[in-house]
C-alpha cells in the first residue's frame, strides 16, 4: 500500500523508519541531503519536514538510518564528495528532525545501506560493500562491531553472498551481466530468532526484490552469527517481488509498532521502463509483515492496509 505524502510530489527511494516519543520519521535518498517525513501514526498522512543532513561538498546521498543513544540521534549514510563515490558517513542531532552535523567519514572505499543496531555486546554496523575477489563479484553485506557512535573496528565480516542468478544487478543496469549486488541490509531479533533481511537485483528494473536470512541463536556479537538464506528448498524464493500492482520493490526498514511488524520499502507503480525517469518513481510502501519461528511472510496491498 503506498503511504500519503502531503502536498508532495517528491518520491522517497530507500525508505528508512523510525519511531521516537510516539511520533514516526521516514528518512530516505535524496540528491541534495537527506530529505525527512513526520506523522503521528504509519498510515496516515506525512508531512515533508525538509532536509534533515546535508554535509559541505556533498551530494547524491543514499540511504540513511537513524539511532537514538543516550538521548542523541545519529545517522549513517552515504554520498558522494571530494570525488569519492559513496563513502559512509556518520553524524549526530538533538532532534530527529535535525540537522545531522559533525559528519565523519567511516570508512575509505565504496560502502553504503547502513543499519546500525545496539546488542547486549555493543555497536555493530550492517552494511553493503563491494567485494571482486570472488567467483559471483558484486556487492555484498557485511556487519562490523564499532567502539563507539563514530568509530568503526574495521574488521567488517561478510555474511550475505549471491546464490542466484536472479540476484544479478542487471546489463540494462550495470553494463556487466556478471555482476551481482545483496544490499539494503535491515536486522532485528524475533523470540530465539534473528532476522537479517535484504535486497538484491537491480533497482532500476523490475528485478529488485527483498529477501531474508535466519539464525536461532542468542549470541550478542553480530560478527559472530551465522546467518542461513531462507530458500525453497534450494531454489530462489523471495519474501517480496514484482506483483501485479508493483514492481521494484526493495530497500526497506522494518517497524514492530502495537505488537505488529511493518516493512516500510518503496516500489514503483507499472509505467512503460523505457520512459525518462522510470527508475526515480520509488515511492514509500508499507505492508504488514508476519513474523514466527525463523518464518517471515508479508501481506501486499494495493489501496488499504
Amino acid at each position: 500500500m503506498k503511504l500519503t505524502f502531503h502536498g508532495c510530489d517528491r518520491t522517497q527511494p530507500d525508505p528508512y523508519i523510525f519511531e521516537d516519543n510516539g511520533t514516526f520519521y521516514i528518512y530516505v535518498t535524496a540528491g541534495a541531503g537527506v530529505e525527512v517525513y513526520e506523522s503521528k501514526t504509519l498510515t496516515g498522512e506525512w508531512q515533508f519536514r525538509g532536509i534533515a543532513a546535508s554535509f559541505d561538498g556533498g551530494h547524491n546521498y543514499w540511504a540513511p538510518s537513524v539511532i537514538r543513544l543516550d538521548g542523541i540521534y545519529y545517522m549513517y549514510v552515504s554520498c558522494e564528495r571530494n570525488g569519492n563515490f559513496q563513502f559512509l558517513h556518520a553524524a549526530k542531532s538533538g532532534s530527529p528532525l535535525g540537522p545531522f552535523t559533525d559528519e565523519v567519514c567511516l570508512y575509505d572505499h565504496f560502502s553504503i545501506d547502513s543499519h546500525m543496531v545496539k546488542t547486549a555486546a555493543g555497536l555493530f554496523l550492517w552494511y553493503a560493500k563491494d567485494n571482486i575477489d570472488c567467483e559471483r563479484i558484486g556487492t555484498r553485506i557485511f556487519v562490523d562491531r564499532f567502539l563507539d557512535p563514530y568509530t568503526p573496528a574495521r574488521s567488517p565480516r561478510e555474511v550475505l553472498l549471491p546464490d542466484f542468478d536472479e540476484e544479478k544487478f542487471t546489463p540494462k543496469c550495470h553494463g556487466d551481466d556478471n555482476w551481482y549486488t545483496i544490499e539494503g541490509p535491515f536486522w532485528f531479533r524475533e523470540g530465539a530468532w534473528q532476522y537479517l533481511m535484504y535486497s538484491a537485483g537491480c533497482f532500476e528494473d523490475d528485478t529488485y526484490h527483498i529477501g531474508y536470512a535466519v539464525a536461532k541463536t542468542d549470541e550478542e556479537d553480530l560478527t559472530k552469527v551465522d546467518f542461513v538464506k531462507v530458500t525453497d528448498n534450494g531454489a530462489f524464493a523471495p519474501l517480496m517481488i514484482k506483483n501485479d500492482f508493483e514492481e521494484g520493490t526493495g530497500h526497506h526498514s522494518v517497524i514492530k509498532h502495537d505488537g505488529e511488524y511493518y516493512a516500510i520499502y518503496h516500489g514503483r507503480d507499472y509505467r512503460d521502463s523505457s520512459q525518462e525517469g522510470y527508475s526515480e518513481r520509488r515511492t514509500a510502501r508499507i505492508c504488514r509483515l508476519h513474523v514466527k519461528d525463523g518464518v517471515i511472510t508479508a501481506e501486499r496491498y494495493e489501496t488499504h492496509l
